[in-house]
């Protein structure tokens, strides 16, 4: 088997023991990168030396006896939101167009620090805001398992590099879905951690109360392996749970359900969701049963409110987080030719620099947040993110986990939904419970639709700090699956 389609488990083994380099690791992903970027088009930023350069210093430090983690040697692409001092930092918008920041994010270091390889910053939706990977400043990526159709958002440049064999590993940000979204329409894994399980410094914020750095693999494994590697406690976030991190790779290797309790989230299977999704979705509940688990039904009502009061919170957040985007200090400059004051010159930069969808969720926040509608808007949405909480504990206290489908529908065509605001925001209707309680969640996939033959992935979502149990059940359903399967769903996709 060629290394690009080995896991990142087996290709730390191999390097670990000496089998193979980190440098011809990373050459053997910068090649496949050459050849399918063309189609794919999942990265912004490459540079073949800076890559090599970093593998060559990790080829260096185990040659020196140092102890590095299971992932040391193997490439991972990196989602570009994230600082990272060596290379432009864009959030694939133009006002940060060339952008090098000074420092990197805690994400960022502890990548470093584990030994991992960074191939390149991939593409997203600008600032993280969309479901489609469509709304980039730069340009659109495509679905590898069908390039008519989008890899998912905002995330959708890192789940298209695993999924096209580019990187074994990516990490994504999870604000309403975009790391569970984007994993379920390219038939890889997607971990949401609990809300301050991983650290937020250095991530350019959208929503501050809601943004989550997360893993994305080819399989339930590599993700916990990643997961484990750059969580944690950071100082640097006020945000950050001073906790361990939950026994991940542990529970990744324990794929037992015997005796769990498995709830089925009534609200999130009705009218609206994709007959192919639903029968997938089904078939996995009824696996689960099979291996032991006990299936409840939970109701959960307000989880239908959920997507309202998200498209206030978040825009909310947006708009004052992206007020320091100024024009004064860093990134683009327009207008400022002497003869304009600081709010010309302001002006004209966020006009030029920001796109339809960012301008759109600012003017949505800053007008939710204004004087005399604060109360209307919101702070009745705060009213309903905790009554969410509340039926999230209720329902943890009869199972262990729930369960829904990862997204209502199959990854739709590119353009498709572009001048539809409110079909895309449905794109996360099933995401959204557990970025607003804070809990943790991940996406596995569990087969193809009937009706177009693409991806269909299924939703573990667990307590705060139950991040075990979404691995443990993941990789149950995994197990299983590609026993049956005779391999993984990503062996069935069609060559690029």
């Amino acid at each position: 088997m060629s290394l690009i389609r080995k896991t990142a488990a087996e290709l730390g083994s191999m390097i670990a023991a000496g089998e193979v380099s980190a440098v011809e690791v990373a050459e053997a992903h910068l090649d496949r990168m050459a050849e399918v970027e063309p189609k794919v088009k999942a990265f912004l930023h490459v540079d073949r030396e800076v890559t090599l350069e970093q593998a060559r210093a990790v080829d260096a430090r185990l040659r020196a006896g140092e102890q590095l983690g299971p992932l040391a040697g193997v490439p991972i692409a990196h989602k570009d939101i994230f600082t990272t001092r060596d290379m432009p930092t864009t959030a694939a918008s133009k006002i940060l167009e060339g952008w090098r920041p000074p420092y990197d994010a805690t994400v960022t270091a502890r990548l470093r620090e584990a030994g991992l390889v960074i191939l390149g910053k991939t593409n997203l939706d600008e600032f993280a805001m969309g479901s489609s990977t469509e709304n980039s400043a730069y340009h659109a990526t495509c679905n590898p398992w069908d390039l008519t159709k989008i890899p998912g958002g905002s995330s959708g440049g890192s789940s298209a590099a695993v999924a096209a064999y580019e990187a074994p590993l990516s990490t994504g940000t999870d604000t309403g879905g975009s790391i569970r979204q984007p994993a379920s329409v390219t038939g890889i894994v997607g971990m949401k951690p609990t809300y301050g399980g991983s650290s937020r410094y250095g991530l350019i914020a959208f929503a501050s109360s809601l943004d989550t750095p997360g893993p994305f693999a080819r399989n339930v494994l590599d993700a916990a392996l990643l997961h484990e590697a750059f969580s944690g406690y950071d100082p640097m976030d006020s945000t950050s749970i001073d906790a361990p991190v939950p026994s991940v790779v542990e529970a990744a290797k324990t794929p037992d359900v015997a005796g769990m309790r498995i709830g089925v989230v009534k609200e999130f299977a009705g009218e609206g969701y994709q007959a192919g999704v639903l029968a997938r979705y089904h078939e996995a509940v009824q696996l689960l049963e099979s291996l032991g688990a006990k299936v409840v039904e939970v109701s959960c009502p307000s989880f239908t409110t959920a997507l309202p009061a998200y498209y206030l919170i978040a825009p909310s957040e947006c708009s004052s987080n992206l007020a320091r985007f100024d024009a004064m200090r860093y990134g683009l400059r327009v207008g400022d030719d002497g003869t304009r004051s600081a709010e010309e010159v302001m002006a004209l930069t966020r006009a030029a620099g920001f796109g339809p969808e960012v301008k759109r969720r600012i003017m949505l926040g800053t007008y939710a947040l204004s004087s005399g509608y604060y109360d209307a808007y919101y702070g009745q949405a705060q009213k309903v993110r905790t009554v969410i909480a509340r039926e999230f504990e209720a329902a943890y206290q009869q199972v262990d986990v729930l369960v829904s489908p990862t997204t209502p529908t199959t990854a739709f065509a590119i353009g498709e939904r572009a001048d539809d605001p409110m079909a895309m925001y449905l794109a996360d209707l099933c995401t959204i419970p557990s970025n607003l309680a804070g809990n943790a969640a991940i996406s596995v996939p569990v087969g193809l639709a009937d009706e177009d033959g693409l991806p269909v992935g299924l939703q573990i979502m667990a307590p705060v700090l139950g991040d075990d149990r979404c691995y443990r059940v993941g990789a149950a359903v995994e197990q299983a699956l590609e026993s049956r399967w005779g391999g993984s769903l990503l062996s069935k996709a069609p060559e690029l």
